[in-house]
């Protein structure tokens, strides 16, 4: 029996260190959260085990899956060996066009559960089209990046369709004709008003991260999209890493008779280290920080800020400290985001400072420390941010400071 494996964090009023006065997209307008939730701050605190991850026993090999030739050199050219658990459990049903809710732990897999599968259908049928929808352009644009390594060869193409980019680009490359649309709702609801994509011939939809578009305020547009899509003959995927309220009303409005998957192992990685640092002062602040950073082994640091303008005000302090540091928010330029995400993916620079658009879905390896320089919202937030360190049985370390 399927059982609900998160449960939500609880509301204790206006927490003592103030409303970060943070907004959210409600209707398609700004709403104020009004009070923010108050955390145990004991829940940031954990000792981590650091055991090595066991290998996963899985029922298949990727051998087993009936998959074209040229997909199984791009799998093995990925450098996949065994399937993950979601991945192992997922893409039979997928392969049977089965509806299915999965869900995992963040960096576990979910893209190539979704993407595999996917692909194999579409090589052998490729007048059918795909749509996978994403909460941000980070994401999009990875997913979409996993799709050119494991569909290479195969005379199937994609298109990202988000914000940020030009929208004419985008115009040009549907117009020709693509096989996968992935992309941020907003965007792909300008497209739809634009009568540029037609949504009339796509069977095929993935939700990923369902419960941060739900965050983010995309549930008009969500919905909007997925009206547009015929009923008849659609096989609809959900993948998330929590399963909220709101989530679970959309599966059972949009899913058919789903096959539900969960590996979720935990709230966080038993391999982090969680702690907490104790500041009085914004002076006192910096300079522990200072002191973090400067360790042996602070080798890749991501750095959690709330507000855009607290990232550029950090990120000028620890380039002026002397730290390799770039910054990603919503108010940079897409190009900007995606050149500085690599830099940081390639150890060009050693610490990114970020709001929470890079604390989903976004796979950066070898990530040493996560560190939460202002009081995430959620324990919910927390868990997804920490879970940038740590991946793949690694160690990895999450300081918070309050």
């Amino acid at each position: 029996m399927y059982k609900h494996p998160i449960t939500g964090p609880k509301k204790f009023g206006r927490s003592k260190f103030g409303s970060n006065k943070n907004f959210k997209r409600s209707n398609n307008r700004p709403k104020k959260r009004g009070f923010s939730e108050r955390i145990d701050f004991s829940r940031f605190v954990k000792k981590g085990q650091h055991i090595k991850e066991k290998p996963y026993v899985s029922k298949h090999t990727f051998s087993d899956f009936p998959f074209h030739s040229q997909v199984h050199k791009n799998i093995a050219r990925a450098g996949f060996i065994h399937p993950r658990p979601i991945q192992d459990q997922a893409i039979p049903s997928i392969l049977k066009g089965l509806d299915v809710f999965g869900m995992a732990n963040t960096g576990t897999g979910k893209t190539a559960a979704f993407l595999l599968p996917l692909i194999e259908h579409i090589s052998k049928h490729k007048m059918e089209k795909v749509l996978i929808m994403a909460p941000t352009r980070e994401l999009a644009l990875q997913i979409d990046s996993d799709f050119r390594t494991l569909a290479f060869g195969l005379g199937i193409f994609s298109v990202a369709c988000v914000g940020g980019l030009p929208i004419m680009k985008q115009i040009v490359e549907l117009r020709k004709g693509v096989s996968f649309v992935i992309g941020t709702p907003g965007r792909m609801r300008d497209l739809i008003e634009r009568k540029v994509l037609d949504l009339s011939t796509y069977h095929k939809i993935v939700l990923d991260e369902a419960d941060r578009m739900l965050d983010m305020g995309f549930r008009d547009d969500m919905i909007f999209i997925l009206s547009k899509v015929p009923k008849e003959n659609r096989q609809t995927l959900f993948f998330s890493a929590t399963l909220s309220a709101e989530v679970k009303k959309l599966t059972t409005e949009f899913l058919k008779g789903p096959v539900f998957i969960s590996v979720i192992s935990g709230e966080t990685a038993k391999n982090i280290d969680q702690d907490v640092i104790r500041t009085r002062s914004k002076e006192e602040k910096l300079e522990k920080l200072h002191e973090v950073l400067k360790r042996e082994g602070s080798n890749k640091v991501l750095i959690f800020r709330e507000m855009k303008h607290s990232v550029d005000t950090l990120t000028k302090d620890l380039s002026h400290l002397g730290f390799k540091v770039g910054c990603i928010h919503g108010d940079k330029r897409n190009r900007e985001r995606i050149r500085t995400l690599d830099l940081f993916k390639k150890n060009h620079i050693s610490i990114l400072v970020a709001t929470d658009v890079a604390a989903r879905g976004l796979d950066i390896p070898d990530v040493t420390h996560v560190i939460n320089y202002d009081i995430p919202q959620t324990y919910n937030t927390y868990v997804h941010r920490i879970g940038r360190t740590g991946r793949s049985g690694k160690k990895g370390i999450a300081l918070t400071f309050v």
